[in-house]
């Protein structure tokens, strides 16, 4: 995976899954944004994973921050998935796989469908990469109690009240 810590992830831009383009900016909107990759729907891995995110997703609601995920699927069939799950954070789809090459995120094992690699990036409210997970192996992919880890760590750095005392 080519894409490290301290580097900057790039502001791509895709249709979300009610087919409106947006960006990753404007979906981070100044606040800690976990962006995951996944291959698709499909993939029991990626079910298990998103579970672990739904459980999650108050938690990230409450503390200002974003989770974003991007796939090849399409918009409608990311609606379908995110509303099965349960999710109420937003879906990009990259079915013309605008981006997928240029991130080097393609999962070369997969010669069919062409997917992204499972990958975890929690980025800066400016798209700086805080850390980044590898998850072509399942055990590759973040906790969620090392998500807290991660997003505890870049909300400190970024909001200067955080040890002003209530």
């Amino acid at each position: 995976m080519s894409i490290q810590p301290d580097d900057t992830f790039p502001d791509l831009v895709a249709l979300d899954h009610a087919g409106r383009p947006r960006s990753l900016s404007e979906l981070a909107g100044g606040d800690p944004l976990v962006l995951t990759t996944f291959r698709g729907f499909w993939c029991p891995k990626e079910q298990a994973f998103m579970r672990r995110l739904v459980a999650f997703q108050d938690e990230v609601e409450v503390a200002y921050s974003s989770v974003v995920s991007l796939s090849v699927d399409p918009p409608e069939v990311n609606a379908a998935f995110r509303a099965g799950l349960g999710a109420r954070w937003t879906f990009l789809a990259d079915p013309e796989r605008e981006h997928l090459d240029a991130l080097e995120l393609r999962e070369h094992t997969d010669t069919v469908h062409h997917p992204y690699r499972p990958a975890v990036f929690l980025l800066t409210p400016d798209l700086v990469v805080h850390s980044a997970y590898n998850g072509y192996w399942y055990w590759g992919r973040p906790g969620i109690d090392e998500l807290r880890a991660d997003l505890r760590e870049v909300t400190r750095a970024i909001r200067s009240d955080w040890n002003v005392a209530a």
